[in-house]
């Protein structure tokens, strides 16, 4: 039963198989094994690879059973197209297409496998691009908040800078004022003259001014930093938000792309193995001579191809003799003036008939 199925899955002629000895049998059978098996590979490679895409395991399985189906087809046409001829040259350049169709599958199906075998370092590397994003995309986003924050620190430090200004010079009027009661500057005398209730007036409006300043000064820059808050808890809130999608950066062709950056050496000896299995049906029809079955095949075909020769040729012949015999028949009908009378007499009937109908139709019209 396992036989008959694996025989089925190589694609050879069951009913010449069965005339053929066992070993003949159980070459087709292991034919047929790996072709079966390398479908069942490529089910197992494409439903984990589509389960990266879909992030559904029933998708992924269905998707992957049609695939595994798809690769199984193909292999099996590869294997039973191949005929075996009496020289090798012959047979390698007639499986040299199915060879490059055979490595097209081979990647097709180790690309997933190898993105399984190494998924802990493709993590790893994905984790790192991840990170890279993350402070590309603070920075990228910073570009479109710094300049404001920056120009509104411009604002609190020249709002500053006036009344640091403005404490400069009440600080240089209250030193004026008290040298000039001491005597010390001014006009030199001791005591709280003219001269110094005048340095104190106006010493005392410069920090009426001050203090004036101050609170007008104190209530710019508290807005000016609520505005500063409110950018950066905007520029928090954004990040926040794009944040999702460099975290969801783990799809089918990051993947790819981290395998890529990984060593190749094990990737290619992956690569290796799963070549093997996909041409070692093939490799193995062409390096096993002729055998029984091959030569029966070819004896059924060659009766084929001769009993449709024959029948062509029997057409042709039929064809072309029909052909002469009826150039023989109107030749002799030529010289046969009976046969030309009554075609004369009908010919003018056929014009009688049409010159009344003609009249009746002129007629009518009139």
């Amino acid at each position: 039963m396992l036989q008959d199925f694996f025989i089925l899955c190589s694609g050879a002629d069951s009913e010449i198989l069965k005339t053929c000895s066992k070993g003949e049998q159980n070459k087709y059978a292991g034919i047929g094994a790996t072709v079966f098996f390398t479908a069942v590979m490529a089910f197992i490679a494409s439903s984990y690879a589509l389960y990266t895409v879909f992030d559904s395991v029933y998708a992924a399985v269905f998707f992957g059973l049609i695939w595994g189906l798809l690769i199984f087809n193909l292999d099996r046409f590869i294997v039973s197209t191949i005929k075996k001829r009496n020289k090798f040259s012959q047979e390698f350049l007639q499986a040299t297409p199915r060879i490059l169709l055979a490595i097209i599958i081979a990647v097709v199906i180790s690309k997933p496998l190898e993105m399984k075998i190494f998924e802990k370092e493709i993590n790893q590397v994905l984790l790192e691009q991840k990170n890279e994003l993350t402070l590309a995309n603070k920075e990228q986003l910073a570009l479109q908040y710094t300049p404001k924050v920056e120009k509104l620190n411009q604002d609190i430090a020249l709002l500053k800078s006036e009344i640091t200004t403005q404490e400069a010079e009440t600080n240089a009027l209250y030193d004026t004022y008290i040298n000039e009661a001491e005597g010390t500057a001014g006009t030199g005398l001791l005591g709280k003259g003219p001269v110094y209730k005048e340095k104190r007036e106006k010493h005392d409006a410069a920090l009426a001014e001050l203090q004036e300043l101050k609170g007008n000064n104190g209530e710019k820059i508290a807005d000016i930093e609520r505005q500063i808050t409110a950018l950066d808890t905007e520029y928090a809130e954004v990040v926040k938000d794009t944040q999702p999608i460099i975290d969801g950066f783990d799809g089918l062709m990051a993947r790819i792309t981290a395998l890529g950056e990984l060593p190749w050496f094990p990737s290619f000896f992956i690569f290796l193995l799963f070549l093997a299995i996909e041409t070692s049906p093939i490799i193995a029809k062409l390096l096993t001579p002729k055998g029984e079955y091959d030569v029966k095949l070819e004896e059924e075909e060659s009766i084929l191809s001769s009993w449709v020769a024959q029948k062509v040729a029997q057409r042709q012949l039929i064809v072309a003799t029909d052909g002469d015999i009826n150039q023989k028949i109107y030749e002799d009908l030529k010289g046969e003036e009976e046969l030309y009378g009554y075609k004369k007499q009908r010919a003018e009937e056929l014009l009688r008939l049409q010159a009344d109908k003609f009249h009746e139709v002129q007629v009518k019209n009139l």
